[in-house]
């Protein structure tokens, strides 16, 4: 499959199109090596309860917030994201702890 065209140089839809796609698999495959990290935290955390720490999750949000500033993306709306993101790795990362014991 061709790559295409970086954002700004689109011209056309289908193009527009086939990069979101590109970034979507993209998204998928760093997501999947992202809960691969859950799946060791819950297999390396001593307790159940260790697994929701509020302080790591703000920590984590304060880092995207930066990182969509210098990016100049919405701070916002990847906060909100990884909000959102963080809550499902929990989530994920409280099954795991449950399936390992």
């Amino acid at each position: 499959m061709d790559t295409p065209p970086a954002g700004p140089d689109c011209t056309t839809m289908a193009q527009v199109r086939a990069g979101v796609d590109q970034v979507d698999r993209e998204l998928v495959a760093l997501l999947a090596r992202r809960f691969a990290y859950m799946d060791a935290a819950a297999r390396i955390k001593p307790t159940r309860e260790a697994v929701r720490d509020e302080a790591r999750k703000a920590q984590v949000i304060a880092n995207v917030r930066a990182l969509a500033r210098d990016a100049r993306v919405p701070e916002v709306v990847l906060a909100e994201l990884w909000d959102r993101l963080v809550e499902a790795s929990i989530a994920y990362e409280l099954k795991a702890y449950d399936r390992s014991r």
